[in-house]
């Protein structure tokens, strides 16, 4: 059994004997208790049992475990009674009463300049004779100063330097951090001793004057540009004559600093492109002369700083369309620029096409208020286009774009398509695709035609397809009066430009004239392929047939303006026949 350190008569533990005799009998079955072993620090009620203390203050660190034997006895204790007996174990308790203790009052240890922060110094000890947080014990450095430089755990993370410091002395407490206040009386529970810290001196490598280096250059600057300098010094004499700089080359691959060995002062070997690259980090190490083995190492971060030094430029590759038919001030595109230049875009720019370019008398640049941003407009009304559906006029619009703070200027091209779209108000061409309106048995014999060639060989090349759509005002004579227009207008088709520019025709216009099946499949190729372009589902008449069909021609007029009379006889007789002919 177990008991705290108490005062005199504190309670332990409470025995019971059992008598099998008749208890109503005399005596026979009265017990009575009586400690047969242990009576010097322990006592028993002879009537109930209880086992008490006989002495206060019982020590744990002096004795901390007790063996008491008690006796139980019938007959009342008297001569003649029987008894039995049993061992009470009493273990004492711990409570704090004891303080802490250095073993020695004076500690002395010694420790190389050079070591790094965390290295163990010294073992400073204590004992306390109390058991488990009771005999917890606190180290404190009294001493402020030498408090950020040690601690108890090991070293801080201050650098010892011998020539600053050779030793230090201070103060250190041990001290538990539990107290049970009933045991103040014995005294303060900590202690006190003395530790002496010995520094080693030792051969110490180069030390640099910070830890980091932040330097910049401008960018553009002429080899050789100074950049700055680093410094480093020889602890041991405090001196830097005996110190040799270098660039480590893993850190400037493309060797574009180099160092005076001698004053540590950093210079460029080319000039820098800060829109290329801003932060260059580079490795100086200073050695040691006398002794190579002993380096230091810096890191040094260069930062190039930006001149104006670029001209604004367009932000992408500008590819627009408009219709010959569009109205003046009609926006044909939003320019962007950008400006390389740190803080470029706040800069603005200002967009112009040249007087000389011949763009400049259709076309102009009406600037948005924005500062990067402005807009292509139609300044005057654009010459018709041919009526032929593949006839295009590309323009390539040059725009010079002006840094306003700098005055840089640089030129860009939009490419303009120009594209025939309205003609007597039906929609023949959207920008590149054919807009088709023909008769479903026209569309149905084009087709046809792949599968009919009664030639292979035939020299298709001959064929002049023409776009037969007229618009006139007064009522004609019907199928056989061709004197109401002039077919020869559908044949020409090298009429004036626009803007008085050179056209960059499609590959279409420039080639022989196209049959009906090659003008289909270029349009839809031209679909299938360029994604810019809308779909293909607009219809166009034409008023021809081809020489290979069988039904001949559908119309009454020959490519050629002329007349066949000997063909125009038969009237509406003869088309009626065609149309058999294409029955079967």
């Amino acid at each position: 059994m177990c008991c705290l350190l108490s005062f005199t008569g504190t309670s332990i533990i409470q025995v019971t004997a059992r008598d099998a005799d008749d208890p109503t009998y005399g005596n026979s079955a009265r017990l009575v208790y009586a400690i047969t072993h242990g009576q010097d620090y322990f006592s028993v009620d002879p009537q109930t049992g209880v086992l008490r203390t006989a002495v206060p203050d019982m020590d744990r660190e002096t004795q901390d475990e007790y063996l008491v034997v008690l006796q139980a006895k019938d007959m009342g204790g008297h001569l003649g009674g029987l008894s039995g007996t049993t061992t009470v174990t009493v273990k004492l308790s711990d409570v704090n009463d004891n303080p802490p203790h250095f073993r020695r009052s004076a500690w002395s240890f010694s420790v190389s300049e050079l070591a790094a922060p965390g290295v163990e110094v010294g073992r400073l000890t204590a004992t306390d004779p109390d058991l488990g947080e009771n005999a917890q014990l606190e180290f404190t450095i009294l001493d402020a100063d030498e408090a950020e430089i040690f601690n108890i755990t090991g070293r801080d993370q201050e650098l010892l330097d011998y020539e600053t410091r050779n030793s230090y002395t201070f103060t250190v407490e041990v001290a538990n951090p539990i107290v049970d206040a009933r045991y103040l009386r014995k005294g303060p529970f900590k202690d006190q001793a003395t530790v002496r810290i010995m520094v080693l001196n030792a051969d110490e490598p180069p030390r640099f004057s910070q830890a980091r280096y932040h330097l910049d250059v401008s960018e553009n600057c002429p080899p050789v540009c100074s950049v700055g300098r680093v410094y480093a010094v020889d602890p041991d004499t405090g001196q830097s004559t005996n110190i040799r700089y270098s660039v480590d080359p893993q850190s400037d691959p493309e060797a574009l600093f180099r160092i005076a060995s001698d004053t540590g002062f950093i210079s460029t070997v080319m000039e820098l492109d800060r829109e290329q690259e801003q932060w260059h980090n580079i490795t100086v190490i200073a050695t040691q002369r006398d002794n190579p083995n002993l380096v230091s190492r810096v890191v040094v971060a260069i930062e190039t700083l930006d001149q104006n030094d670029n001209a604004p430029e367009l932000d992408r590759q500008y590819t627009t369309s408009v219709c010959d038919s569009s109205a003046p001030g009609q926006v044909l595109q939003v320019l962007r620029a950008i400006d390389r230049d740190q803080g470029g875009q706040d800069t603005p720019v200002h967009f112009s096409i040249p007087p000389e370019s011949s763009s400049a008398l259709n076309l102009t640049i009406r600037e948005t208020g924005g500062s990067v941003t402005a807009s292509l407009v139609l300044q005057s009304a654009l010459e018709p286009l041919p009526g032929f559906s593949s006839s295009l006029l590309t323009l390539y619009v040059p725009v010079v774009l002006r840094d306003g703070a700098s005055g840089l200027t640089n030129t860009g091209t939009v490419t303009v398509t120009i594209c025939p779209c309205l003609r007597g108000g039906i929609h023949m061409v959207l920008c590149g695709h054919v807009s088709l309106f023909c008769p479903l048995v026209v569309c149905a014999l084009s087709l046809s035609l792949r599968h009919q060639k009664r030639d292979s060989h035939s020299p298709f090349e001959e064929d002049d397809v023409r776009e037969n759509i007229i618009s006139y005002d007064d009522e004609g004579g019907g199928e056989a009066d061709t004197a109401a227009f002039d077919i020869t207008a559908l044949q020409s088709i090298n009429r004036g430009w626009p803007l008085g520019a050179e056209p960059a025709r499609t590959e279409a216009a420039k080639t022989q004239p196209l049959r009906m099946e090659d003008l289909l499949n270029f349009r839809l190729d031209q679909v299938t392929f360029d994604l810019s372009q809308p779909p293909y589902d607009s219809l166009q008449t034409y008023e021809f047939e081809g020489r290979d069909s069988r039904a001949e021609s559908l119309s009454s007029l020959e490519s050629d303006g002329e007349k066949d009379s000997a063909r125009v006889v038969g009237g509406m007789e003869e088309l009626n026949q065609k149309f058999q002919r294409l029955e079967t």
